[in-house]
């Protein structure tokens, strides 16, 4: 039987597991997916000797850039991103596999959003610096847009929350949250952002998809602006993954 799975800390809210395991069902793959949760990526290797059949997997958070260092090949894309959300194991001849890595965290949100944009969304605020972020950016800069990045300290070519005037709030009229704040079951926790200073202009992103409408989103439709939150992302990123497993 073929094996899948995801790394990461922690996974008890994965979605890619039962999504996954439902489609084989569904669709008479004779397949599973696992859920391998490592508290540190220098267990992958014990993982990959243990499941000689895995044929690739997810990276989630916190792993999506230090699994860099075990791949030993990455599509242009991920090279661009500098993050990697799934690796194919590519068998080579002596037995010895290769670990190929993807960004199909950037196909979906690319597609995910791009419906959503309007001619005045020129600006996008991104807040968080950690892998998903690089794979919006990566993605928005595709469709046009110019970001800038958002963090609680500060960073070359970063702002930190307390800089988010209303001149900066004026122009960046795309806000994506890339960050776990506002999460379940931390789902009364959001942004600090200044949420007053939101137009209908604006567009609000949020890659969290649990629950369904964040306290960033809520704030924002108070405002009138346009909300989004993950899961087409995640659905389409996981697509895009059985895609890439299966060329």
């Amino acid at each position: 039987m073929d094996t899948y799975g995801i790394i990461g800390y922690p996974l008890e809210h994965s979605f890619s597991r039962s999504y996954f395991n439902e489609k084989f069902e569904n669709e008479g793959i004779d397949a599973q997916y696992l859920n391998f949760e490592i508290a540190n990526i220098a267990e992958l290797p014990q993982i990959l000797a243990e499941h000689p059949e895995l044929k690739g997997f997810n990276v989630t958070s916190p792993y999506k850039e230090q699994v860099l260092l075990f791949l030993d090949e990455m599509d242009k894309d991920a090279l661009a991103i500098g993050a990697v959300n799934v690796v194919k194991i590519v068998p080579q001849k002596g037995g010895n596999n290769k670990l190929v890595g993807y960004n199909s965290d950037c196909i979906g949100f690319t597609q995910s959003i791009e419906p959503l944009l309007e001619p005045h969304h020129k600006k996008a605020l991104i807040l968080g610096t950690g892998g998903a972020s690089k794979a919006v950016i990566y993605g928005l800069k595709q469709l046009g847009l110019d970001c800038l990045s958002v963090s609680r300290r500060p960073y070359p070519n970063v702002i930190t929350y307390d800089e988010l005037t209303s001149d900066v709030m004026r122009d960046y009229t795309v806000i994506v949250n890339c960050t776990p704040v506002g999460m379940y079951p931390q789902s009364e926790k959001c942004p600090n952002i200044p949420y007053q200073l939101l137009t209908p202009q604006h567009l609000l992103y949020d890659l969290i998809y649990n629950p369904d409408i964040t306290l960033f989103m809520r704030k924002g439709m108070a405002m009138g602006a346009t909300v989004k939150n993950g899961l087409e992302m995640l659905l389409l990123q996981a697509f895009a993954a059985w895609d890439i497993w299966n060329r």
